[in-house]
């Protein structure tokens, strides 16, 4: 009898993720991607002869799956992870800020960089520090939780309007892609205690040495491949109609439609409105219809979070910081990415804007005019040299929102329906929508189809006790 075969459309990380774990557990996967590369909304793309990221993606040390998910890609070595939690910010006419973790055990790691954050007053640092504190209390589980906002949170503990904006915000909004006022407060807490409080280290911050091109898309392509896993590029999965036990997928690549199948399971790994249209328009049985018309509904209602970033190359260095922050500026988060770009002079700083959904109306020229005056007011030197190139990247619906009461919204990896599986950063993870979220959830969905085809195929067996277990880490 052979393996089972399973059918992966997307191949972002979470479907990359799924399809790893299903090849080590002894099933035959296939990904269906329609770009023609890997990685999904985590890429690389190529301007003047440089290699950019459509978005800087950082991660925390407490982001364990990832880490494991780029050692099983050999890519884990691109990894570069801070000694210690340090970051600067940047503020008009010279203000500067830090913070930063001190050699303690946690909370007291971050009590210090509370008690001087410059930006606020002393009484607004010590509101600060109690609102932490009252926010680290919050059990993400509760429901109550899940159905208000941070903002109402802190506007309820009395917190100065102030503390929200320049300190929480700075903190929260690249993390959580949403500003306090659209963000569940679980969430919110949730990210405060596994990434600060959990461990004294959990929050140092780890950056992506080269492209996400070499860290991921190809890795990828070589590590399912050398597994046994098939992968078809530029491929579009338009609809998937149950036959009999499996399943059969209708797929567009070159102009050409085909079907392909039958499988036993399908891992449903795109954005979850395309994922909806897929469930809504699904040729199945009266019954499944009914359930996968109410998933698809439901997925309808959780809403997008853009971000933007914007890619600037300098003639010559106006900053020697590898990353910084941006304070009472529209300029966020700066980071240059020169040696990553494979940029041999001058330098290349990347300014990601997160919940940027004004930015995604905005020209390239105007999103120009009003950045570049920014950004001089944080790095003077900046107005002096030329510019040489400003390319920018939208991703309209970057993340689900994780606005009050999202947390409903969030499926796991079941559809109700035998053998339809769903991926994606956006699912029950309990995690954000994170490069960590989507590995797990990943992860997630292998599990569970894994457990509908149990003891269909001796072979999947033996293979799952040689390759190893696929509930391990």
């Amino acid at each position: 009898m052979s393996p089972p075969r399973v059918a992966v459309v997307g191949g972002g990380v979470a479907g990359i993720a799924a399809a790893l774990r299903l090849a080590k557990a002894g099933a035959e996967p296939t990904v269906y991607e329609v770009r023609p590369r890997l990685g999904g909304a985590a890429y690389s793309f190529s301007r003047d002869g440089l290699l950019l990221d459509n978005g800087v993606h950082v991660l925390l040390r407490c982001c364990t799956a990832y880490a494991a998910f780029l050692e099983e890609l050999g890519s884990l070595p691109l990894i570069r992870f801070q000694d210690r939690l340090a970051v600067p910010f940047l503020g008009p006419a010279g203000l500067r800020a830090e913070v930063a973790r001190a050699n303690l055990p946690p909370p007291l790691h971050l009590a210090g960089a509370f008690l001087r954050y410059r930006p606020l007053s002393l009484g607004e640092r010590a509101a600060g520090l109690l609102a932490a504190a009252r926010l680290a209390r919050i059990d993400p589980a509760d429901p109550s939780a899940k159905e208000r906002s941070v903002g109402e949170f802190l506007a309820g503990l009395g917190c100065p309007p102030r503390v929200g904006a320049e300190l929480f915000e700075p903190i929260l909004l690249p993390l959580l892609n949403a500003t306090l006022a659209d963000c569940s407060l679980s969430l919110a807490a949730f990210a405060l205690k596994t990434g600060f409080l959990a461990s004294a280290d959990g929050c140092d911050i780890g950056f992506h040495e080269a492209p996400l091109l070499r860290i991921i898309g190809e890795p990828a392509a070589a590590r399912l491949a050398q597994l046994g896993a098939a992968v078809e590029l530029g491929a579009r999965v338009c609809s998937l109609r149950r036959e009999g036990e499996g399943w059969l997928l209708r797929v567009e690549r070159r102009g050409e439609l085909a079907e392909r199948g039958p499988f036993a399971a399908v891992v449903i790994a795109l954005p979850h409105r395309r994922a909806a249209v897929l469930l809504e328009e699904a040729e199945v049985g009266e019954r499944e219809r009914r359930r996968l018309e109410r998933l698809a509904a439901e997925l309808g209602r959780l809403a997008v979070s853009p971000i933007v970033n914007l890619h600037l190359i300098f003639a010559s260095p106006v900053t020697d910081l590898p990353f910084f922050g941006g304070l009472r500026s529209p300029v966020q988060f700066v980071f240059d990415r020169s040696r990553q770009a494979g940029l041999a002079g001058g330098q290349y700083l990347a300014i990601s804007l997160s919940a940027a959904r004004r930015e995604m109306a905005l020209s390239s020229e105007r999103l120009k005019d009003l950045y570049l005056p920014a950004l001089a007011q944080l790095l003077p030197v900046a107005a002096k040299v030329p510019l040489e190139a400003f390319y920018v990247s939208k991703e309209h619906a970057a993340t689900f929102l994780p606005a009050p009461g999202s947390e409903r919204l969030r499926p796991g990896p079941a559809s109700g329906v035998g053998g339809l599986l769903l991926a994606g950063a956006y699912t029950a993870t309990g995690w954000p929508a994170t490069l960590e979220g989507a590995v797990r959830s990943g992860w997630a969905a292998a599990a569970a189809a894994v457990a509908e085809l149990e003891g269909l195929d001796p072979t999947a067996t033996r293979k799952r006790e040689d390759a190893g277990s696929l509930y391990s880490r």
